[in-house]
């Protein structure tokens, strides 16, 4: 059941990224275009502090799959990017590998074919401490990524019904991992009260993993009999709202995720706060229509679309880029207005800094 559950999901991700609506939340961000702030591209360097490490990009590819042979080859695929690139990759739900030690394989292909690069391993809330070190350790991960995924596990026919014991769980990940940390969302987004739980909770990064990118509902939903949970499809908060919410939080690191199209919404999320942009659908579909070095250059493509970014706005960092002016509109806006954030202010950070 399980290998089949991971192949749906692999084949049905691919058909909302085909078919996806490629408007979202993130064109209701944009700069404020300044015809004199360009530097020399020179000047311009990617390299990020994230989870205590030290990225070349502000990039990772998002946690995918896993649990199967076939899902193992797309894994294989992501890993070979992520090791030609340079940019970290985030393993796909391991709770296969901990209930069937046979699919070990599917996911150990990440660090067999990236020995160098940072791997993050990935499960549920419901992990144990034994269990997540059995994960970190399988991988010889970086870091360990906990996905929340309530709203998928009740539209599952055979999902979880029982989250309450997750917030003590994270604390005790937390408190006995001798790696970073992350939490994140798996298409519904953190609120900015989440993200204060979190960071108390110990959390190093919190990835906000909004609306706008695979839908995990739709996906469930798809594999129900009668489809009857299509009421629940537009669930959530975008990443831009989320991101926008927990402005201002400290202690702990906001990654963006969901509904990441392009390098632009790259540089949108990281001046919105982001510290690093995790990016998984897009990526799957290169992958699956055009190979493994279709994907690499792909990946370096977004980077170098990035770097002319930034030289056009006049930063040299990307942590530089949440002192850029930004127009909020559209529905962002009025999130805005109704969580009692100004988003008029966004208009003109330049001036003020």
């Amino acid at each position: 059941m399980t290998t089949n559950r991971k192949d749906d999901h692999v084949r049905h991700a691919l058909d909302q990224q085909r078919h996806a609506d490629q408007e979202n939340d993130f064109d209701d961000v944009r700069f404020l275009h300044h015809a004199l702030a360009g530097i020399d591209d020179k000047r311009v360097d990617l390299t990020t502090r994230a989870l205590g490490l030290t990225w070349p990009a502000p990039l990772y590819i998002n946690g995918m799959t896993g649990g199967s042979t076939a899902t193992g080859e797309i894994n294989r695929g992501l890993a070979a990017a992520a090791r030609e690139s340079g940019v970290p990759i985030a393993s796909g739900s391991m709770s296969a590998y901990l209930r069937d030690p046979d699919l070990a394989g599917s996911f150990r292909v990440l660090r067999e074919e990236n020995p160098a690069g940072t791997v993050i391993a990935n499960l549920n809330a419901n992990a144990t401490v034994d269990q997540a070190r059995r994960a970190v350790d399988l991988l010889q991960a970086d870091a360990l990524q906990i996905h929340l995924n309530a709203v998928q596990e009740i539209v599952m026919p055979e999902g979880d019904r029982d989250f309450a014991a997750w917030p003590a769980r994270i604390e005790r990940l937390a408190a006995a991992l001798e790696i970073p940390l992350i939490v994140k969302e798996v298409g519904f987004g953190l609120s900015r009260e989440t993200v204060h739980r979190l960071r108390d909770a110990g959390v190093t990064a919190a990835d906000v993993g909004g609306r706008g990118g695979t839908n995990f509902a739709r996906i469930e939903n798809a594999r129900r009999p009668d489809g009857d949970y299509a009421f629940i499809a537009d669930w959530g908060q975008s990443t831009p709202c989320c991101l926008l919410d927990a402005a201002g939080i400290t202690g702990i690191d906001l990654f963006a995720s969901g509904g990441v199209r392009s390098p632009l919404d790259m540089a949108r999320a990281l001046a919105l706060g982001a510290v690093a942009v995790g990016v998984a659908g897009r990526f799957l579909t290169v992958l699956a229509d055009h190979g493994t070095q279709a994907l690499t250059e792909t990946i370096r493509g977004w980077l170098d679309q990035l770097h002319q970014i930034m030289t056009v706005l006049g930063v040299s960092a990307p942590g530089e880029l949440r002192g850029c002016d930004l127009l909020l509109s559209g529905d962002v806006a009025q999130f805005c207005h109704a969580r009692g954030i100004d988003p008029a202010p966004y208009g003109s950070r330049r001036t003020r800094t």
